[in-house]
């Protein structure tokens, strides 16, 4: 099955996980750079300012070079590499529920 083997390569890593559930709560396209905070936020579980410049801009340029180009080869990510946004677009219920089921396991937004 094509589109479950997409999901799951494209949960194979993290930052693109925290990508895909930070994109699951937006209505809109998101910058990239609303994303690497978020996505660094999550990861050193701590507040945007207590994250060092370094730790952003490493994850940053990894979802910039990385794992947005990745993820946007499966149908429901749009990556406007340009522009430097990023969104979801409509994905099956089959997608949207891996994914919930994904985020409420990992828990990104718990506190330490």
């Amino acid at each position: 099955m094509e589109a479950l083997d997409q999901i799951f390569n494209l949960l194979s890593e993290e930052r693109r996980r925290y990508t895909l559930y930070f994109l699951e709560q937006q209505d809109d396209p998101a910058p990239v750079d609303e994303v690497a905070e978020q996505v660094a936020e999550w990861k050193t579980d701590g507040p945007p300012a207590s994250i060092p410049e370094e730790k952003f801009e490493q994850i940053e340029v990894k979802l910039l070079h990385n794992d947005l180009p990745k993820a946007s080869e499966a149908k429901y990510i749009n990556y406007d590499s340009e522009e430097r946004m990023v969104e979801l677009t409509e994905a099956p219920p089959t997608f949207k529920a891996i994914i919930s089921v994904a985020e409420i396991i990992e828990r990104p937004d718990r506190n330490p």
